[in-house]
């Protein structure tokens, strides 16, 4: 690190949202070293009484436990650290799970870049190292590659991996900027994050990372929560196109989306019509009718190709930390 992130490293706090991990929560705060100056454990009404236990277990003047008399989800437990983290001045936020999966050791590692003034929000990446893959059980390899390629479409954010990571740092005052009352409080909160997070413009950056798995069960279920994460992730991919491409800018890549999309639904329009037609009646279609078909289509999809690829280049590349320093 330089000096003046070194100086910075007073102002780092870590959030550890807690539900069913009373047996290895201890263990993970033990883990945290001198580097962070203050810990937010969220009890997200947690049946085996987290909070409780480490008020009675813990003697460590860093921690402080924050209670919720409902349960709110991962997210609405980190929202609540976030809010306490802010106003008692972090500069940087730590975002940790206390089921034991996540390094604590790491944290130098993660927070570096935003103290560096490379990025904003840096997110673990599991997929980086292949003993790592080897280690992660087979449904979560499939899961995290499909919702990986769905969150680069939602978010932006073509050039990171494993969205679902939950072990993340943040620069404060990036977060203070976030709108948290529209953030979503479960599981979806990592990816949801992402896409608010694209909408400022925010640098994000991925840090390679190693997974512990052990014999703790996931509160995640894969089949209760695919269907939400897929249509979450469509509408917030409407809502990023709206917003970068038609609301706040019109340039060349909205011209080829929208020409890109008319085109394509026209000449799958005709050529689907004269297909139902040909057989129907049994009579091919001619060269022509072909033609009027497919011209359109291979233009169109030529335009989208060319929209996407102007959306792949249009990831942020500098931080909003920077931008906020260069104000008059």
């Amino acid at each position: 690190m330089t000096d003046d992130a070194q100086r910075q490293t007073s102002a780092i706090a870590v959030v550890l949202p807690c539900f069913r991990v009373k047996d290895r929560i201890v263990d993970v705060l033990a883990g945290i070293g001198p580097e962070v100056s203050a810990i937010w454990v969220v009890d997200d009404a947690c049946p085996e009484g987290s909070g409780a236990h480490v008020e009675s277990s813990v003697a460590d003047p860093r921690v402080r436990v924050l209670r919720h008399e409902t349960n709110r989800g991962v997210g609405g437990a980190t929202l609540t650290g976030y809010r306490a983290a802010i106003e008692a001045g972090a500069g940087v936020i730590v975002k940790l799970d206390g089921d034991g999966q996540m390094d604590p050791a790491s944290i130098p590692r993660l927070v570096e870049p935003i103290l560096t003034g490379e990025a904003d929000y840096v997110k673990g990446n599991r997929f980086h190292s292949l003993e790592g893959l080897r280690a992660m059980p087979t449904i979560r390899l499939v899961g995290n590659s499909i919702l990986s390629f769905v969150t680069k479409l939602s978010s932006g954010y073509w050039d990171l991996f494993d969205p679902t990571n939950g072990f993340t740092a943040i620069d404060a005052e990036t977060a203070g900027a976030l709108p948290f009352d529209k953030i979503s409080d479960g599981y979806f909160f990592e990816s949801d994050l992402l896409f608010r997070l694209g909408t400022q413009r925010a640098v994000v950056r991925d840090v390679p990372m190693a997974a512990h798995y052990g014999e703790e069960r996931s509160n995640l279920s894969v089949r209760r929560t695919a269907g939400e994460f897929v249509w979450k992730n469509l509408r917030n991919l409407g809502k990023r196109i709206f917003y970068g491409y038609f609301l706040r800018n019109f340039n060349i890549a909205s011209v080829e989306l929208v020409l890109g999309t008319l085109l394509l639904g026209f000449g799958a329009w005709i050529g689907l019509g004269h297909w139902a037609e040909s057989a129907r009646t049994g009579e091919p279609a001619t060269a022509g009718t072909v033609m009027l078909a497919a011209l359109p289509v291979m233009i169109g999809v030529q335009l989208l190709l060319a929209f996407l690829g102007y959306d792949m280049q249009n990831v942020p590349r500098q931080p909003l930390s920077i931008r906020r320093h260069r104000r008059p």
